[in-house]
C-alpha cells in the first residue's frame, strides 16, 4: 500500500496545533497529538491509503515522521509487514462493499448511469448503516454519487450533495483542510450550472455553507459571481 500524502504538523510550546500551516482546534483537556491523529485518520480512511506526517513538537523538542493507517493505527515510515499465508485473514464482509463500490466506479466511468447511480445510492445506505452517516467510507461513496450527478447533468442534486459534504468535512476536519475546500468549491461550481429558478431556490443554503466553512479572502470571487447572478435573476 502506497503512502498518498505527506503533511507537516507543528505543536507549539503552549499546545497549539497546525497542520500544513492551518490552525486546528484543540478542545480543552485534549492533547493536540490526539487531535492530529484523528484528523489524519479521517484523511487516510477517506482515501484508503496511509498518510505520512512529519511532526515537530516544541513541547519536547522532538521531530519525527509517522504513517497513519486507514484503520487509525500508526507506524514508523517504511514499515510494511507481509503476513504469511497462514496469517493472511480471509476477505471480511466489508470488502464486498468495497468491491461493489469499485464496480460502480467502473460503470460511472463508462457513463452507464442506469447501473452506477442505483448502485451508489444502495452503497451509501449500507455504508451509513454499517459505519455511520458521516463515516469516511460513507462520505467517499457520497462524493462518488455527487460526481455521478455532475456527469449526468443533475446539478441540483450535485449542489445539494457537495454543500452537505462541505459542511460534514468542516465538522470533522475544520475549514482549512483540502477536502472541505474542494467540496465547497464544487458546490459553488455546480450551483452556477443551475437554471435561474433552481439557483435562486438553493442560494441561501449555499451562501450559508460558504459563510461557515471558508474564509472571506478565499470566497470573495465566488461570492461576487453568486451575488451577480442573483441580482440578474431578481431584476
Amino acid at each position: 500500500m502506497n503512502t498518498s500524502t505527506q503533511y507537516q504538523a507543528y505543536i507549539s510550546h503552549d499546545g497549539q496545533l497546525s497542520l500544513d500551516a492551518e490552525p486546528q482546534v484543540v478542545p480543552d483537556g485534549i492533547d493536540p497529538s490526539q487531535v492530529l491523529l484523528r484528523v489524519l485518520h479521517i484523511q487516510s480512511a477517506g482515501s484508503g491509503a496511509p498518510v505520512l506526517v512529519h511532526v515537530r513538537d516544541d513541547r519536547t523538542g522532538a521531530g519525527f515522521d509517522i504513517e497513519v493507517m486507514p484503520d487509525g493505527t500508526t507506524r514508523p515510515p517504511g514499515t510494511h509487514p507481509t503476513p504469511t499465508a497462514a496469517e493472511a485473514p480471509a476477505v471480511p464482509p466489508a470488502d464486498d462493499l468495497a468491491l461493489r463500490l469499485a464496480a460502480a466506479h467502473e460503470a460511472g466511468r463508462a457513463h452507464d448511469f442506469e447501473t452506477a447511480i442505483p448502485a451508489a445510492d444502495a452503497l451509501i445506505q449500507e455504508f451509513a448503516l454499517q459505519y455511520g452517516e458521516t463515516a469516511p467510507r460513507t462520505l467517499k461513496a457520497a462524493q462518488f454519487r455527487a460526481d455521478l450527478a455532475v456527469l449526468e447533468g443533475d446539478y441540483a442534486y450535485a449542489t445539494a450533495s457537495w454543500t452537505w459534504l462541505a459542511l460534514t468535512w468542516y465538522d470533522g476536519l475544520g475549514p482549512g483542510m483540502r477536502l472541505t475546500q474542494v467540496a465547497a468549491g464544487n458546490a459553488a461550481w455546480t450551483w452556477m450550472q443551475l437554471t435561474q429558478e433552481e439557483a435562486v431556490t438553493s442560494a441561501p443554503e449555499l451562501l450559508s455553507m460558504l459563510n461557515e466553512v471558508t474564509t472571506p479572502d478565499r470566497t470573495e470571487s465566488i461570492r461576487a459571481q453568486i451575488e451577480a447572478r442573483l441580482l440578474q435573476a431578481t431584476t
